[in-house]
Protein backbone atom coordinates (compact mmCIF):
# COMPACT_ATOMS: atom_id res chain seq x y z
CA UNK A 1 0.00 0.00 0.00
CA UNK A 2 1.43 3.35 -1.01
CA UNK A 3 1.18 6.30 1.41
CA UNK A 4 1.05 10.00 0.45
CA UNK A 5 2.01 12.85 2.78
CA UNK A 6 -0.78 15.06 4.19
CA UNK A 7 -1.60 18.61 3.20
CA UNK A 8 -1.32 20.55 6.49
CA UNK A 9 -3.55 23.61 7.09
CA UNK A 10 -2.28 27.06 7.93
CA UNK A 11 -2.90 26.73 11.67
CA UNK A 12 -4.12 24.33 14.34
CA UNK A 13 -7.45 25.13 15.91
CA UNK A 14 -8.97 27.01 12.91
CA UNK A 15 -12.12 26.49 10.87
CA UNK A 16 -12.33 23.54 8.44
CA UNK A 17 -11.27 24.27 4.90
CA UNK A 18 -12.19 22.42 1.72
CA UNK A 19 -9.31 20.67 -0.01
CA UNK A 20 -9.15 19.46 -3.56
CA UNK A 21 -7.78 15.98 -4.24
CA UNK A 22 -4.55 17.31 -5.65
CA UNK A 23 -4.07 19.27 -2.41
CA UNK A 24 -4.54 16.16 -0.33
CA UNK A 25 -1.66 14.41 -2.10
CA UNK A 26 0.66 17.38 -1.79
CA UNK A 27 3.73 17.49 0.42
CA UNK A 28 3.00 18.46 4.01
CA UNK A 29 3.23 22.22 4.53
CA UNK A 30 4.43 24.20 7.56
CA UNK A 31 1.59 25.04 10.00
CA UNK A 32 1.25 28.38 11.71
CA UNK A 33 0.33 27.46 15.27
CA UNK A 34 -0.02 31.05 16.51
CA UNK A 35 -3.40 32.34 17.58
CA UNK A 36 -5.20 34.58 15.14
CA UNK A 37 -4.99 38.23 16.26
CA UNK A 38 -8.17 40.27 16.10
CA UNK A 39 -8.20 43.02 13.55
CA UNK A 40 -7.99 46.52 15.02
CA UNK A 41 -9.59 49.40 13.22
CA UNK A 42 -7.63 52.57 13.85
CA UNK A 43 -9.10 55.94 13.16
CA UNK A 44 -6.78 58.39 11.47
CA UNK A 45 -5.89 61.24 13.84
CA UNK A 46 -6.20 64.82 12.68
CA UNK A 47 -3.24 66.19 10.76
CA UNK A 48 -2.48 68.80 13.39
CA UNK A 49 -2.46 66.27 16.20
CA UNK A 50 -0.26 63.94 14.17
CA UNK A 51 2.17 66.80 13.54
CA UNK A 52 2.33 67.59 17.25
CA UNK A 53 2.90 63.95 18.10
CA UNK A 54 5.65 63.70 15.48
CA UNK A 55 7.30 66.85 16.81
CA UNK A 56 7.07 65.58 20.39
CA UNK A 57 8.56 62.24 19.35
CA UNK A 58 11.45 63.91 17.52
CA UNK A 59 12.09 66.18 20.50
CA UNK A 60 12.09 63.16 22.79
CA UNK A 61 14.29 61.20 20.38
CA UNK A 62 16.89 63.95 20.10
CA UNK A 63 16.77 64.91 23.77
CA UNK A 64 19.23 62.27 24.98
CA UNK A 65 21.80 59.95 23.49
CA UNK A 66 20.99 57.46 26.25
CA UNK A 67 17.38 57.31 25.06
CA UNK A 68 18.45 56.64 21.48
CA UNK A 69 20.99 53.96 22.37
CA UNK A 70 18.67 52.10 24.77
CA UNK A 71 15.77 52.28 22.30
CA UNK A 72 17.82 51.05 19.35
CA UNK A 73 19.42 48.28 21.43
CA UNK A 74 16.05 47.19 22.78
CA UNK A 75 14.40 47.19 19.35
CA UNK A 76 17.22 45.24 17.73
CA UNK A 77 17.39 42.78 20.62
CA UNK A 78 13.64 42.18 20.59
CA UNK A 79 13.64 41.86 16.79
CA UNK A 80 16.42 39.28 16.96
CA UNK A 81 14.68 37.44 19.80
CA UNK A 82 11.37 37.49 17.92
CA UNK A 83 13.00 36.14 14.76
CA UNK A 84 14.87 33.41 16.64
CA UNK A 85 11.81 32.52 18.70
CA UNK A 86 9.64 32.31 15.59
CA UNK A 87 12.10 30.00 13.88
CA UNK A 88 12.38 27.75 16.94
CA UNK A 89 8.63 27.76 17.42
CA UNK A 90 8.03 26.74 13.83
CA UNK A 91 10.62 23.99 14.11
CA UNK A 92 8.94 22.65 17.23
CA UNK A 93 5.51 22.90 15.62
CA UNK A 94 6.65 21.14 12.46
CA UNK A 95 8.27 18.41 14.55
CA UNK A 96 5.13 17.83 16.59
CA UNK A 97 2.93 17.76 13.50
CA UNK A 98 5.28 15.42 11.66
CA UNK A 99 5.46 13.11 14.67
CA UNK A 100 1.67 13.10 15.05
CA UNK A 101 1.15 12.37 11.34
CA UNK A 102 3.68 9.55 11.31
CA UNK A 103 2.18 7.94 14.42
CA UNK A 104 -1.33 8.31 13.02
CA UNK A 105 -0.39 6.70 9.72
CA UNK A 106 1.19 3.67 11.38
CA UNK A 107 -1.70 3.22 13.78
CA UNK A 108 -4.29 3.72 11.02
CA UNK A 109 -2.65 1.08 8.81
CA UNK A 110 -2.70 -1.40 11.69
CA UNK A 111 -6.32 -0.59 12.60
CA UNK A 112 -7.51 -0.93 9.01
CA UNK A 113 -5.82 -4.32 8.67
CA UNK A 114 -7.37 -5.56 11.90
CA UNK A 115 -10.78 -4.21 10.92
CA UNK A 116 -10.67 -5.84 7.51
CA UNK A 117 -9.65 -9.14 9.09
CA UNK A 118 -12.50 -8.90 11.59
CA UNK A 119 -15.06 -8.20 8.87
CA UNK A 120 -13.80 -11.04 6.70
CA UNK A 121 -14.14 -13.51 9.58
CA UNK A 122 -17.85 -12.89 10.21
CA UNK A 123 -19.94 -16.10 9.85
CA UNK A 124 -23.30 -14.48 9.22
CA UNK A 125 -23.48 -12.47 6.02
CA UNK A 126 -26.95 -10.97 6.31
CA UNK A 127 -27.45 -7.21 6.50
CA UNK A 128 -28.35 -7.09 10.18
CA UNK A 129 -25.35 -9.13 11.29
CA UNK A 130 -23.07 -7.10 9.08
CA UNK A 131 -24.42 -3.82 10.52
CA UNK A 132 -24.00 -5.02 14.10
CA UNK A 133 -20.47 -6.20 13.40
CA UNK A 134 -19.53 -2.91 11.78
CA UNK A 135 -20.98 -0.96 14.71
CA UNK A 136 -19.09 -3.04 17.26
CA UNK A 137 -15.93 -2.70 15.25
CA UNK A 138 -16.18 1.11 15.16
CA UNK A 139 -16.88 1.30 18.92
CA UNK A 140 -13.89 -0.87 19.67
CA UNK A 141 -11.61 1.32 17.57
CA UNK A 142 -12.76 4.67 19.02
CA UNK A 143 -11.29 6.29 22.13
CA UNK A 144 -13.35 7.58 25.03
CA UNK A 145 -12.70 11.30 24.35
CA UNK A 146 -10.70 13.65 22.18
CA UNK A 147 -7.73 13.64 24.54
CA UNK A 148 -7.41 9.85 24.90
CA UNK A 149 -7.70 8.40 21.43
CA UNK A 150 -8.89 8.22 17.91
CA UNK A 151 -12.35 9.00 16.60
CA UNK A 152 -13.83 6.84 13.85
CA UNK A 153 -16.12 7.41 10.89
CA UNK A 154 -17.26 4.50 8.69
CA UNK A 155 -19.33 5.56 5.67
CA UNK A 156 -20.13 4.22 2.20
CA UNK A 157 -17.58 5.20 -0.42
CA UNK A 158 -18.54 7.73 -3.04
CA UNK A 159 -18.30 5.02 -5.71
CA UNK A 160 -20.32 2.43 -3.71
CA UNK A 161 -23.17 1.27 -5.97
CA UNK A 162 -24.85 -1.18 -3.56
CA UNK A 163 -27.10 1.38 -1.86
CA UNK A 164 -25.38 1.67 1.52
CA UNK A 165 -26.44 -1.62 3.13
CA UNK A 166 -24.58 -0.62 6.29
CA UNK A 167 -25.44 2.99 7.23
CA UNK A 168 -22.72 5.50 8.07
CA UNK A 169 -21.37 5.13 11.61
CA UNK A 170 -19.48 7.93 13.45
CA UNK A 171 -18.07 7.97 16.97
CA UNK A 172 -16.82 11.24 18.50
CA UNK A 173 -17.41 13.22 15.33
CA UNK A 174 -20.21 13.69 12.84
CA UNK A 175 -20.21 12.05 9.43
CA UNK A 176 -20.12 15.41 7.68
CA UNK A 177 -16.93 16.35 9.59
CA UNK A 178 -14.90 14.33 7.12
CA UNK A 179 -13.47 16.70 4.48
CA UNK A 180 -15.09 16.16 1.09
CA UNK A 181 -11.70 16.35 -0.55
CA UNK A 182 -10.51 13.38 1.47
CA UNK A 183 -13.39 11.23 0.28
CA UNK A 184 -12.84 12.31 -3.31
CA UNK A 185 -9.16 11.41 -3.00
CA UNK A 186 -10.10 7.95 -1.69
CA UNK A 187 -12.44 7.50 -4.64
CA UNK A 188 -9.67 8.49 -7.03
CA UNK A 189 -6.99 6.33 -5.35
CA UNK A 190 -8.61 3.61 -3.24
CA UNK A 191 -5.34 1.75 -2.79
CA UNK A 192 -3.61 4.71 -1.17
CA UNK A 193 -3.87 5.95 2.38
CA UNK A 194 -4.97 9.61 2.38
CA UNK A 195 -3.85 11.91 5.17
CA UNK A 196 -4.78 15.51 5.93
CA UNK A 197 -4.40 17.79 8.96
CA UNK A 198 -7.50 19.95 9.39
CA UNK A 199 -9.63 21.40 12.19
CA UNK A 200 -12.42 18.94 13.05
CA UNK A 201 -15.50 19.65 15.16
CA UNK A 202 -15.78 17.07 17.96
CA UNK A 203 -19.01 16.01 19.58
CA UNK A 204 -17.86 16.93 23.09
CA UNK A 205 -16.21 20.25 22.18
CA UNK A 206 -17.54 23.58 21.00
CA UNK A 207 -14.41 24.67 19.21
CA UNK A 208 -12.86 22.69 16.36
CA UNK A 209 -9.76 20.68 17.24
CA UNK A 210 -6.88 20.40 14.82
CA UNK A 211 -6.56 16.73 14.01
CA UNK A 212 -4.75 14.25 11.80
CA UNK A 213 -7.40 12.67 9.57
CA UNK A 214 -6.40 9.36 7.93
CA UNK A 215 -8.68 7.82 5.34
CA UNK A 216 -8.48 4.25 4.01
CA UNK A 217 -10.63 2.04 1.81
CA UNK A 218 -12.02 -1.29 3.11
CA UNK A 219 -14.59 -3.79 1.90
CA UNK A 220 -17.65 -4.88 3.92
CA UNK A 221 -18.33 -8.08 2.02
CA UNK A 222 -21.71 -7.84 0.26
CA UNK A 223 -22.08 -4.16 1.36
CA UNK A 224 -19.33 -3.08 -0.99
CA UNK A 225 -16.58 -0.45 -0.58
CA UNK A 226 -16.56 1.73 2.55
CA UNK A 227 -14.34 4.59 3.68
CA UNK A 228 -12.82 4.11 7.13
CA UNK A 229 -11.70 7.53 8.41
CA UNK A 230 -9.70 7.69 11.63
CA UNK A 231 -9.46 11.10 13.34
CA UNK A 232 -6.51 11.67 15.71
CA UNK A 233 -7.06 14.92 17.69
CA UNK A 234 -3.86 16.88 18.34
CA UNK A 235 -4.98 18.13 21.73
CA UNK A 236 -1.79 17.28 23.57
CA UNK A 237 0.32 18.72 20.76
CA UNK A 238 -1.64 21.96 20.91
CA UNK A 239 -1.20 22.11 24.68
CA UNK A 240 2.51 21.57 24.21
CA UNK A 241 2.67 24.40 21.67
CA UNK A 242 0.71 26.69 24.01
CA UNK A 243 3.20 25.92 26.77
CA UNK A 244 6.12 26.58 24.42
CA UNK A 245 4.51 29.83 23.28
CA UNK A 246 4.11 30.98 26.88
CA UNK A 247 7.72 30.12 27.63
CA UNK A 248 8.86 32.03 24.54
CA UNK A 249 6.80 35.07 25.54
CA UNK A 250 8.25 35.00 29.05
CA UNK A 251 11.75 34.55 27.62
CA UNK A 252 11.14 37.47 25.24
CA UNK A 253 10.07 39.73 28.09
CA UNK A 254 13.09 38.68 30.10
CA UNK A 255 15.30 39.28 27.08
CA UNK A 256 13.81 42.74 26.63
CA UNK A 257 14.46 43.61 30.28
CA UNK A 258 17.99 42.20 30.05
CA UNK A 259 18.81 44.04 26.82
CA UNK A 260 17.31 47.28 28.14
CA UNK A 261 19.29 46.96 31.36
CA UNK A 262 22.51 46.24 29.51
CA UNK A 263 21.87 49.18 27.17
CA UNK A 264 21.20 51.48 30.12
CA UNK A 265 24.36 50.28 31.89
CA UNK A 266 26.50 50.64 28.76
CA UNK A 267 25.21 54.12 27.96
CA UNK A 268 25.59 55.17 31.58
CA UNK A 269 29.27 54.25 31.46
CA UNK A 270 29.66 56.48 28.38
CA UNK A 271 27.22 59.30 29.02
CA UNK A 272 28.13 60.04 32.64
CA UNK A 273 31.60 61.35 31.69
CA UNK A 274 30.02 63.25 28.78
CA UNK A 275 27.41 64.79 31.08
CA UNK A 276 30.17 65.75 33.50
CA UNK A 277 32.10 67.28 30.59
CA UNK A 278 29.01 69.28 29.60
CA UNK A 279 28.61 70.57 33.17
CA UNK A 280 32.27 71.57 33.39
CA UNK A 281 32.03 73.24 29.96
CA UNK A 282 29.10 75.35 31.12
CA UNK A 283 30.99 76.27 34.27
CA UNK A 284 34.01 77.29 32.20
CA UNK A 285 31.75 79.37 29.96
CA UNK A 286 30.31 81.03 33.06
CA UNK A 287 33.80 82.11 34.11
CA UNK A 288 34.77 79.35 36.55
CA UNK A 289 38.11 78.69 34.91
CA UNK A 290 39.43 76.38 37.65
CA UNK A 291 36.91 73.60 36.93
CA UNK A 292 38.40 70.37 35.54
CA UNK A 293 37.26 66.86 34.66
CA UNK A 294 38.34 63.95 36.90
CA UNK A 295 40.65 61.49 35.10
CA UNK A 296 40.13 57.83 36.00
CA UNK A 297 41.96 55.00 34.30
CA UNK A 298 43.58 55.11 30.89
CA UNK A 299 40.76 54.28 28.49
CA UNK A 300 39.33 56.49 25.73
CA UNK A 301 37.17 58.48 28.16
CA UNK A 302 40.18 59.13 30.36
CA UNK A 303 42.09 60.34 27.30
CA UNK A 304 39.16 62.62 26.47
CA UNK A 305 39.17 64.04 30.02
CA UNK A 306 42.93 64.60 29.84
CA UNK A 307 42.63 66.41 26.51
CA UNK A 308 39.75 68.48 27.84
CA UNK A 309 41.72 69.50 30.92
CA UNK A 310 44.72 70.40 28.76
CA UNK A 311 42.50 72.57 26.60
CA UNK A 312 40.98 74.21 29.69
CA UNK A 313 44.45 74.96 31.07
CA UNK A 314 45.46 76.54 27.78
CA UNK A 315 42.27 78.61 27.63
CA UNK A 316 42.68 79.72 31.24
CA UNK A 317 46.29 80.76 30.63
CA UNK A 318 45.33 82.61 27.46
CA UNK A 319 42.42 84.40 29.16
CA UNK A 320 44.64 85.46 32.02
CA UNK A 321 47.18 86.82 29.54
CA UNK A 322 44.51 88.68 27.62
CA UNK A 323 42.95 89.96 30.83
CA UNK A 324 46.31 91.18 32.05
CA UNK A 325 47.02 92.79 28.70
CA UNK A 326 43.58 94.41 28.66
CA UNK A 327 44.11 95.77 32.15
CA UNK A 328 47.48 97.16 31.12
CA UNK A 329 45.94 98.80 28.06
CA UNK A 330 43.11 100.28 30.09
CA UNK A 331 45.51 101.56 32.72
CA UNK A 332 47.78 102.97 30.02
CA UNK A 333 44.92 104.81 28.33
CA UNK A 334 43.62 106.10 31.64
CA UNK A 335 47.07 107.17 32.89
CA UNK A 336 48.04 108.81 29.62
CA UNK A 337 44.72 110.64 29.44
CA UNK A 338 45.10 111.91 33.00
CA UNK A 339 48.74 112.80 32.54
CA UNK A 340 47.98 114.77 29.38
CA UNK A 341 45.36 116.83 31.17
CA UNK A 342 47.91 119.08 32.90
CA UNK A 343 50.09 119.95 29.86
CA UNK A 344 46.95 120.27 27.74
CA UNK A 345 45.55 122.82 30.19
CA UNK A 346 48.77 124.82 29.97
CA UNK A 347 48.85 124.62 26.18
CA UNK A 348 45.18 125.62 26.00
CA UNK A 349 45.79 128.68 28.18
CA UNK A 350 48.69 129.72 25.92
CA UNK A 351 46.64 128.96 22.83
CA UNK A 352 43.72 131.07 24.04
CA UNK A 353 46.09 133.99 24.63
CA UNK A 354 47.45 133.62 21.11
CA UNK A 355 43.97 133.19 19.68
CA UNK A 356 42.71 136.30 21.48
CA UNK A 357 45.56 138.41 20.07
CA UNK A 358 45.53 136.97 16.52
CA UNK A 359 44.31 140.28 15.06
CA UNK A 360 47.65 141.86 15.93
CA UNK A 361 49.61 139.09 14.17
CA UNK A 362 50.57 138.89 10.52
CA UNK A 363 48.23 136.79 8.39
CA UNK A 364 50.23 133.51 8.48
CA UNK A 365 50.65 133.71 12.27
CA UNK A 366 46.96 134.57 12.79
CA UNK A 367 45.95 131.55 10.71
CA UNK A 368 48.31 129.35 12.73
CA UNK A 369 46.72 130.58 15.97
CA UNK A 370 43.25 129.60 14.64
CA UNK A 371 44.45 126.13 13.58
CA UNK A 372 46.10 125.68 16.96
CA UNK A 373 42.83 126.49 18.72
CA UNK A 374 40.86 124.03 16.55
CA UNK A 375 43.32 121.21 17.11
CA UNK A 376 43.37 121.88 20.84
CA UNK A 377 39.57 121.55 20.88
CA UNK A 378 39.79 118.24 18.99
CA UNK A 379 42.61 117.02 21.24
CA UNK A 380 40.63 117.82 24.37
CA UNK A 381 37.58 116.01 22.93
CA UNK A 382 39.75 112.96 22.23
CA UNK A 383 41.09 112.94 25.80
CA UNK A 384 37.57 113.25 27.19
CA UNK A 385 36.36 110.30 25.13
CA UNK A 386 39.40 108.21 26.02
CA UNK A 387 38.68 108.78 29.69
CA UNK A 388 35.06 107.80 29.13
CA UNK A 389 36.08 104.61 27.33
CA UNK A 390 38.46 103.74 30.18
CA UNK A 391 35.58 104.13 32.64
CA UNK A 392 33.46 101.70 30.61
CA UNK A 393 36.32 99.21 30.45
CA UNK A 394 36.95 99.37 34.17
CA UNK A 395 33.25 99.22 35.08
CA UNK A 396 33.44 102.56 36.87
CA UNK A 397 30.59 104.23 34.96
CA UNK A 398 28.18 106.15 37.16
CA UNK A 399 24.64 106.29 35.82
CA UNK A 400 22.54 109.13 37.20
CA UNK A 401 18.99 108.21 36.24
CA UNK A 402 16.07 110.58 36.58
CA UNK A 403 12.58 110.75 35.13
CA UNK A 404 13.17 112.98 32.12
CA UNK A 405 11.10 113.79 29.07
CA UNK A 406 12.52 112.02 26.00
CA UNK A 407 10.83 114.54 23.70
CA UNK A 408 12.67 117.41 25.35
CA UNK A 409 16.00 115.55 25.13
CA UNK A 410 15.44 114.85 21.42
CA UNK A 411 14.56 118.47 20.69
CA UNK A 412 17.66 119.64 22.58
CA UNK A 413 19.89 117.31 20.57
CA UNK A 414 18.34 118.47 17.30
CA UNK A 415 18.89 122.09 18.24
CA UNK A 416 22.53 121.28 18.95
CA UNK A 417 23.20 120.17 15.35
CA UNK A 418 21.07 122.76 13.55
CA UNK A 419 24.07 125.00 12.91
CA UNK A 420 25.96 122.13 11.27
CA UNK A 421 22.87 121.12 9.29
CA UNK A 422 22.35 124.65 7.97
CA UNK A 423 26.01 124.92 6.95
CA UNK A 424 25.64 121.71 4.90
CA UNK A 425 22.19 122.55 3.56
CA UNK A 426 20.51 119.61 5.30
CA UNK A 427 17.00 119.69 6.74
CA UNK A 428 16.37 117.85 10.02
CA UNK A 429 12.76 116.65 10.28
CA UNK A 430 11.46 115.62 13.72
CA UNK A 431 8.44 113.31 14.02
CA UNK A 432 7.02 113.03 17.53
CA UNK A 433 4.12 110.95 18.85
CA UNK A 434 0.91 112.70 19.77
CA UNK A 435 -0.01 113.14 23.39
CA UNK A 436 1.77 113.91 26.64
CA UNK A 437 5.54 113.99 27.23
CA UNK A 438 7.40 110.70 27.44
CA UNK A 439 8.94 110.46 30.93
CA UNK A 440 11.75 107.91 30.90
CA UNK A 441 14.14 106.77 33.62
CA UNK A 442 17.49 107.74 32.07
CA UNK A 443 20.69 109.69 32.39
CA UNK A 444 19.72 112.66 30.22
CA UNK A 445 23.31 113.78 29.67
CA UNK A 446 24.36 110.41 28.23
CA UNK A 447 21.25 109.96 26.10
CA UNK A 448 21.63 113.49 24.71
CA UNK A 449 25.26 112.68 23.85
CA UNK A 450 24.15 109.56 21.99
CA UNK A 451 21.54 111.49 20.00
CA UNK A 452 23.94 114.35 19.16
CA UNK A 453 26.46 111.83 17.86
CA UNK A 454 23.87 110.06 15.72
CA UNK A 455 22.53 113.34 14.35
CA UNK A 456 26.00 114.72 13.58
CA UNK A 457 26.89 111.52 11.69
CA UNK A 458 23.59 111.57 9.80
CA UNK A 459 24.08 115.20 8.73
CA UNK A 460 27.73 114.56 7.84
CA UNK A 461 26.99 111.47 5.71
CA UNK A 462 23.53 112.45 4.46
CA UNK A 463 24.69 113.91 1.14
CA UNK A 464 22.70 117.11 1.83
CA UNK A 465 19.44 115.14 1.88
CA UNK A 466 16.87 115.45 4.70
CA UNK A 467 17.51 113.64 8.00
CA UNK A 468 14.47 112.27 9.84
CA UNK A 469 14.27 111.81 13.62
CA UNK A 470 11.30 109.63 14.67
CA UNK A 471 10.24 109.01 18.27
CA UNK A 472 7.91 106.15 19.22
CA UNK A 473 6.89 104.85 22.62
CA UNK A 474 4.89 102.24 24.49
CA UNK A 475 4.24 101.87 28.19
CA UNK A 476 7.42 99.79 28.54
CA UNK A 477 9.96 101.31 26.12
CA UNK A 478 10.82 104.25 23.88
CA UNK A 479 12.66 104.22 20.54
CA UNK A 480 14.39 106.99 18.61
CA UNK A 481 15.26 106.41 14.94
CA UNK A 482 17.72 108.69 13.12
CA UNK A 483 17.48 108.04 9.38
CA UNK A 484 19.57 109.65 6.66
CA UNK A 485 19.44 109.14 2.91
CA UNK A 486 23.13 109.27 2.17
CA UNK A 487 25.75 106.83 0.95
CA UNK A 488 24.78 103.97 3.28
CA UNK A 489 26.89 100.99 4.37
CA UNK A 490 27.25 97.37 3.34
CA UNK A 491 27.01 94.43 5.76
CA UNK A 492 30.74 94.31 6.49
CA UNK A 493 30.75 98.01 7.39
CA UNK A 494 27.66 97.60 9.59
CA UNK A 495 29.43 94.89 11.59
CA UNK A 496 32.31 97.27 12.38
CA UNK A 497 30.46 100.56 12.71
CA UNK A 498 30.55 100.43 16.53
CA UNK A 499 34.24 99.49 16.71
CA UNK A 500 36.64 101.98 18.29
CA UNK A 501 38.55 104.31 15.95
CA UNK A 502 36.82 102.87 12.88
CA UNK A 503 35.46 104.96 10.01
CA UNK A 504 33.54 103.75 6.99
CA UNK A 505 35.80 105.82 4.70
CA UNK A 506 38.95 107.06 6.45
CA UNK A 507 40.01 109.08 3.41
CA UNK A 508 36.68 110.92 3.13
CA UNK A 509 36.84 114.62 3.98
CA UNK A 510 34.93 115.33 7.17
CA UNK A 511 33.38 118.60 8.21
CA UNK A 512 33.16 117.95 11.93
CA UNK A 513 36.42 116.14 12.53
CA UNK A 514 35.71 113.32 15.01
CA UNK A 515 37.77 110.81 16.94
CA UNK A 516 36.23 107.50 15.86
CA UNK A 517 35.01 106.83 19.40
CA UNK A 518 31.58 108.44 19.26
CA UNK A 519 29.56 105.37 18.25
CA UNK A 520 31.62 103.09 20.51
CA UNK A 521 30.70 105.31 23.47
CA UNK A 522 27.10 105.63 22.26
CA UNK A 523 26.55 101.84 22.18
CA UNK A 524 28.00 101.57 25.70
CA UNK A 525 25.69 104.34 26.91
CA UNK A 526 22.74 102.41 25.50
CA UNK A 527 23.94 99.20 27.13
CA UNK A 528 24.28 100.67 30.63
CA UNK A 529 20.67 101.87 30.29
CA UNK A 530 19.58 98.26 29.55
CA UNK A 531 18.80 99.21 25.95
CA UNK A 532 20.11 98.69 22.43
CA UNK A 533 21.69 100.86 19.75
CA UNK A 534 21.30 99.25 16.32
CA UNK A 535 21.96 100.08 12.70
CA UNK A 536 20.27 99.12 9.45
CA UNK A 537 21.73 100.30 6.18
CA UNK A 538 22.16 99.55 2.48
CA UNK A 539 24.60 101.11 0.00
CA UNK A 540 23.00 104.05 -1.78
CA UNK A 541 19.89 103.99 0.43
CA UNK A 542 21.19 105.64 3.58
CA UNK A 543 21.36 104.42 7.16
CA UNK A 544 19.02 104.19 10.12
CA UNK A 545 20.32 104.14 13.69
CA UNK A 546 17.75 103.07 16.28
CA UNK A 547 18.06 103.68 20.03
CA UNK A 548 15.66 101.58 22.13
CA UNK A 549 15.52 102.12 25.92
CA UNK A 550 13.27 100.76 28.66
CA UNK A 551 11.20 103.47 30.31
CA UNK A 552 11.43 101.82 33.74
CA UNK A 553 14.80 101.33 35.37
CA UNK A 554 13.64 98.01 36.84
CA UNK A 555 13.75 96.40 33.39
CA UNK A 556 16.28 95.75 30.66
CA UNK A 557 15.74 94.68 27.06
CA UNK A 558 17.03 91.10 27.05
CA UNK A 559 17.26 90.47 23.29
CA UNK A 560 18.09 92.58 20.26
CA UNK A 561 14.87 94.11 18.86
CA UNK A 562 14.06 92.90 15.33
CA UNK A 563 14.02 95.12 12.26
CA UNK A 564 11.20 93.11 10.66
CA UNK A 565 7.79 92.00 11.82
CA UNK A 566 8.19 88.42 13.17
CA UNK A 567 4.85 87.29 11.70
CA UNK A 568 4.81 88.91 8.26
CA UNK A 569 8.50 89.58 7.68
CA UNK A 570 7.78 93.13 6.57
CA UNK A 571 10.13 95.96 7.69
CA UNK A 572 8.94 97.68 10.84
CA UNK A 573 8.16 101.40 10.45
CA UNK A 574 10.21 103.93 12.39
CA UNK A 575 7.15 105.23 14.26
CA UNK A 576 6.54 101.85 15.97
CA UNK A 577 8.44 100.34 18.87
CA UNK A 578 9.65 96.88 17.78
CA UNK A 579 8.58 93.74 19.67
CA UNK A 580 10.69 93.46 22.81
CA UNK A 581 11.72 90.80 25.32
CA UNK A 582 11.92 92.49 28.72
CA UNK A 583 13.75 91.10 31.73
CA UNK A 584 14.24 92.30 35.25
CA UNK A 585 17.39 94.27 35.85
CA UNK A 586 18.75 91.34 37.90
CA UNK A 587 18.36 89.16 34.73
CA UNK A 588 15.42 87.14 35.96
CA UNK A 589 13.04 86.53 33.12
CA UNK A 590 9.70 88.23 33.05
CA UNK A 591 6.99 88.64 30.50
Amino acid sequence: MSVTRPAIPERLGGEPAAHAPDQLNATAGRPDLARTRPEVTRGGPPTLRAGRLATAFLDWWHSSMRVRVITITLVLGLAFGLLLGSLLYQQIANGLVAQAVDSAQRDAAQQVALAQEAIDSIDRRDDAALTVAAHDLVLSMAGTNAELGRQVVLSPALDNERGGIVPAIAVGVSDDAVPAGLREALAAGPEDQQVVVVPVRMVDREEPVTSVVVGSRMSLLRAGAYDLVLVYPMVREQETLDLVRGLFVAAGMGLGILVGGLGWLATRLVTRPLERAAVVSRQLAAGHLDERLPVQGSDELAQLATSFNTMADSIQLRIRELRSLSQLQQRFVSDVSHELRTPLTTIRMAGEVLHAGRDDFPEPMARSAELLQQELDRFEELLTELLEISRFDSGAVTLERHREDMVRVVRSAVDGVQALARSLGTDVVVRLPDGDPLPTAMDGRRVARVLRNLLANAVEHGEHRPVTVTVAATAEAVSVCVRDRGIGMDEAQQERVFDRFWRADPSRQRTTGGTGLGLAIAVEDARVHGGWLQVSSAPGEGSCFRLVLPRNEAYVIAEAPPWRDPSSGAPLPDDEVPPLVLALANRKETS
